[in-house]
């Protein structure tokens, strides 16, 4: 595959996930960062050729494709601007913290011809590209009853994540994962009725908890349950699902499965972890080399622009059910630009 050039966007954890598989990938690199951190991060991979930028203008100028790796809130105009530029996106998730402006960004994308990738990671852990593969295969019939959860240590690390005006919160932050995956197996989603408990607002420090719970009615009549926790600083990062269907049951425990633990990556502040994998191909390499193959002439990578407004869609819904308290009732939208 020919080198890439990217632009790559943020210094933060994210981007210090993505900037090893770009390097592995043979791209050439640019980095961007309003927090001084870019050129720090340049110099610890000088022997690839990354090097930092000081303006959006002049990254865009250098690369082909752009890597989004910044706070939510920061996304869309990011996007947008790069988009206008005529390149290729991938944009950390969730897309945004409005499905308009999800929307907007999708739209904005397909009109200007070019590739907006949201990069929802998880679906390229093997685990979970492995109940894909069986649902999709229908091996357990069509699913029926769907558990997922997702617990880890509450991100104190970055003062925006605990700030709902920032991040969404737990629900869109953390848990658009397991919407996501909810929605890929089971179909759209109709009814989403959710709750949040504990701390959720800015200032949250080391030892604050905050869970969230969403119950997902799909048009297909099945039944997700998906639940959240940032928690202690002592807990362990872990994930599990359960799925059931006529024809049997599917389910993982990341902590019962030794494939997965948190790993670090690069340099950064104390207990700040992201998912990785120590058996298997970085789940980060394998999504941008996806990415990657598709901007060059490939099949199209197996997440949509769709599914990054959708997985939006049903987040915000989950947040606004948590403020009101009543559950909230979706309609099935027509496909958005890809």
């Amino acid at each position: 595959m020919p080198p890439l050039d990217v632009g790559l966007i943020g210094a933060g954890g994210i981007a210090r996930a993505h900037l090893p598989a770009w390097t592995a990938l043979g791209a050439r690199v640019t980095i961007l960062s309003t927090d001084g951190h870019a050129e720090q991060l340049a110099a610890k991979y000088a022997e690839f050729g990354v090097t930092a930028v000081h303006s959006l203008s002049e990254l865009l100028d250098r690369c082909a494709v752009v890597d989004v790796c910044t706070p939510t809130y920061t996304h869309r105009p990011l996007v947008l601007e790069a988009v206008a530029a005529g390149k290729h996106v991938v944009s950390e998730k969730p897309l945004s913290l409005d499905v308009g402006e999800a929307q907007e960004m999708a739209d904005a994308a397909r009109a200007a011809g070019v590739l907006l990738f949201p990069a929802h990671v998880v679906r390229y852990f093997p685990a979970y590209a492995a109940l894909a593969g069986a649902v999709a295969a229908g091996e357990i019939g069509e699913p029926a009853v769907l558990r997922f959860t997702r617990s880890g240590c509450y991100p104190v690390w970055a003062p925006w994540f605990s700030d709902p005006a920032l991040s969404g919160g737990i629900l869109v932050d953390q848990m658009i994962h397991d919407l996501d995956f909810a929605r890929l197996l089971a179909g759209d989603v109709v009814r989403v009725h959710a709750q949040v408990r504990g701390k959720q607002e800015a200032g949250a420090v080391a030892g604050d908890v905050a869970t969230g719970t969403a119950v997902l009615t799909h048009a297909s009549g099945a039944v997700s349950h998906v639940l959240g926790v940032w928690g202690l600083p002592d807990l362990p990062f872990r994930t599990t699902f359960r799925i059931a269907g006529p024809g049997g049951i599917l389910e993982h425990d990341s902590t019962a499965h030794t494939g997965f633990r948190v790993l670090a990556q690069g340099v950064r502040p104390l207990g700040e972890g992201i998912p990785g994998s120590p058996l298997t191909e970085s789940p980060y390499l394998t999504e941008l080399r996806e990415f990657a193959e598709a901007v060059q002439g490939g099949p199209p990578p197996r997440v949509t622009a769709r599914d990054g407004v959708e997985a939006v869609r049903i987040a915000c819904a989950a947040a606004e059910s948590a403020r009101t308290g009543a559950p909230v009732e979706l309609k099935v939208t027509e496909e958005a630009g890809l």
